[in-house]
């Protein structure tokens, strides 16, 4: 019951962040990246801070709180900033097919940092679609990695890929002490202090051009990407486990794809809906694996003194090993 839980909300999650890129290409139009990642900061970070006052829960102690600290510094920094640049250089579908590395990044941080033991048929699944993925990015052009924008907008992204799996794999391991909301609204809150001088400090000092597309990219990736999707994002984790919860993010690309298609018009190589489709398949073989590892249980409403709506799904208490 607690891994279907965390399937869902894994799920909604990953439907709410197959928007970001779409809507991170239409703020990048009229804004430049530093400003992007600074502004969708500090904003999601005054949300966030609203949230925990509202809430009030308890303060995590010192350790928690670096832990929170370096998945931040992933998830908020990191992603925000390198997908920004990539997109200046590449079509969201491209950045999409990049990210399909992400489940692959995310195991393996969260058995090296998380503890996760798993199983040899889902590292066989998860290495299949890294390398659909490569050899896919490899025949965009004819003389490999040769072409500059190809070169480095790829490059953005695959550092954004490595910053997303990072934050994940911690904020995840955080998420089953403290919940998936307080996990991601500390790790914003504890940023403010940087997020709001660098922003006031941009915003006095650039240019920048504020569309109707512009704004509405712009509040998506604040609202929904940076914090309201982690509710459900890191809720999903704590429940069915980082890897295999993240693993399901490799269906993203193409749902990102479709979005890319139908908000801005990208015309991608045909090419790149069998690679979406292959990295369904794969997918699927990896959630047959079976995992043997117990899965820490998120916590309940009384230890964490508050009441989470997403928070509150149904979940078991990891005891003994379970078999999926």
């Amino acid at each position: 019951m607690s891994a279907r839980a965390g399937i869902l909300l894994g799920g909604l999650g990953v439907l709410a962040f197959s928007f970001s890129l779409p809507a991170n290409k239409l703020a990048v139009a009229g804004i430049d990246s530093y400003s992007i990642t600074a502004w969708r900061a500090a904003l999601a970070g005054l949300l966030a801070l609203g949230y925990l006052l509202m809430v009030r829960p308890t303060i995590p102690s010192g350790r928690n709180l670096g832990a929170l600290l370096c998945s931040g510094f992933g998830v908020v920094i990191g992603f925000p900033l390198f997908s920004s640049l990539a997109l200046e250089t590449i079509d969201a579908s491209a950045g999409a097919v990049v990210l399909g590395l992400l489940p692959a990044l995310t195991a393996t941080f969260a058995s090296l940092l998380a503890g996760e033991r798993l199983p040899w048929k889902f590292w066989l699944a998860t290495g299949a679609g890294a390398l659909v993925l490569v050899a896919y990015l490899l025949s965009t052009s004819p003389s490999g990695f040769s072409g500059f924008t190809l070169e480095w907008g790829h490059l953005w992204m695959v550092l954004a890929t490595v910053s997303a799996g990072f934050g994940y794999a911690v904020g995840g391991a955080q998420a089953r002490q403290i919940g998936g909301a307080q996990s991601v609204s500390w790790a914003l809150v504890l940023l403010l202090p940087v997020s709001i001088p660098v922003s006031i400090v941009l915003g006095t000092s650039g240019t920048y051009e504020f569309t109707g597309s512009v704004i509405a990219g712009m509040v998506y990736v604040t609202v929904i990407s940076q914090f309201l999707g982690f509710f459900a994002w890191y809720g999903g984790l704590a429940r069915g486990g980082i890897a295999r919860v993240g693993q399901i993010q490799q269906i993203q690309p193409l749902m990102t794809i479709v979005w890319s298609s139908l908000l801005l018009g990208e015309r991608p190589d045909p090419w790149i809906y069998a690679v979406g489709v292959t990295l369904g398949l794969l997918v699927w073989v990896a959630q047959r694996a079976r995992f043997r590892t117990a899965v820490a249980s998120a916590p309940t409403q009384e230890a964490n003194g508050l009441v989470d709506d997403i928070d509150t799904l149904p979940r078991l208490q990891a005891v003994l090993p379970l078999r999926h």
